[in-house]
């Protein structure tokens, strides 16, 4: 005969339960543990389509915006795209998802800190944990090494490491997936040579399409959005030409080309 359910049965049931999901006391918590399992297991290959996908998405989010010229200046601050309601918490969504379970930076948003704490000026550059977002929702996995600094994963494919590969731009003309990178301040002058490299600051965009003679890219915090923007190259798709750089606004000095599944 069945026995009946009693309220002191139910309290033991989800006790047990609890301590059969809770990890050990002390153990390591899993890079990935904040990730749905759709990105995680993942549900698809780690597709181009998807990450193309997810890069378009974000663009038409912030308003689909073409910012094909070098900003003078950073917008102010009460007009950053990046503050205004919906979209401070969209990046912090890149930030969450973008980073490792349990980081810092995993707790950002364009308008209060790790604690809560408004900030005063500009908050973190957000550029790298957008591209770490797009490629962790496209099921990329441990492959790719998720950071808030895009030279972390410029330095892993140069180290051929997971599902990168730094490729010279004037051998190597880019597909729609890839990624192509600039240095920023005193890392303006770096060359493909001098990689792998220490740390520095830089930028990289997703190509979204590939045709003769012209990219188009999409990244993040460019202009405080999600921004397209097109990037001239020569006629067989590379970025470099004769020892120089076509595009005459940024100096594009790498290629992270993505090793996608089934390619």
């Amino acid at each position: 005969m069945t026995q009946p359910v009693t309220r002191a049965g139910i309290v033991l049931a989800l006790a047990v339960m609890g301590c059969a999901s809770r990890p050990p006391s002390g153990a390591p918590v899993p890079s990935d543990q904040h990730i749905p399992d759709y990105a995680k297991r993942p549900f698809e290959p780690f597709a181009r389509r998807n990450a193309l996908a997810i890069a378009e998405r974000e663009w038409r989010a912030f308003g689909a915006i073409v910012q094909d010229t070098p900003p003078d200046a950073e917008p102010a601050l009460d007009a950053r795209p990046d503050r205004q309601p919906g979209l401070w918490q969209r990046v912090g969504d890149y930030w969450w998802f973008g980073q490792d379970a349990g980081s810092k930076e995993g707790k950002l948003t364009p308008r209060y800190d790790e604690f809560g704490i408004p900030y005063d000026g500009v908050a973190p550059a957000w550029s790298a944990a957008f591209i770490s977002y797009v490629m962790r929702a496209s099921g990329a996995g441990d492959r790719f090494p998720y950071s808030p600094l895009h030279a972390d994963y410029i330095n892993a494919a140069a180290r051929q490491t997971g599902a990168v590969r730094a490729e010279a731009p004037d051998r190597y003309a880019p597909h729609a997936g890839d990624l192509i990178c600039f240095g920023r301040g005193e890392a303006r002058a770096m060359r493909f040579e001098d990689l792998p490299g220490p740390r520095f600051l830089g930028h990289c965009d997703l190509v979204t399409a590939a045709r003769p003679g012209q990219l188009t890219v999409i990244g993040g915090n460019v202009g405080a959005a999600v921004t397209k923007k097109y990037v001239p190259t020569t006629p067989d798709g590379l970025l470099w030409s004769a020892g120089q750089a076509v595009d005459e606004r940024y100096e594009w000095f790498v290629v992270v080309r993505i090793l996608y599944d089934g390619e």
